[in-house]
């Protein structure tokens, strides 16, 4: 048991470059990175989809 066990170190917070050379990037990371960006897609379709319901309810209101 070292002086700094593995599990006791900060985590490197993952990001991801769109375009980046994967290359060095093993399998497991790559498995992260997926998770990462499937979860953005989902977080900003339901953003996208709360803007269209409050404007789509703007209009609503202000139509003649």
């Amino acid at each position: 048991m070292g002086l700094f066990d593995e599990d006791d170190r900060p985590k490197k917070k993952l990001v991801h470059e769109i375009g980046q050379d994967l290359s060095l990037i093993s399998v497991e990371e790559l498995k992260e990175r997926i998770a990462l960006l499937e979860a953005e897609i989902e977080r900003l379709k339901a953003d996208m989809a709360a803007k269209e319901k409050s404007r789509s309810a703007a209009e609503s209101v202000f139509k003649i």
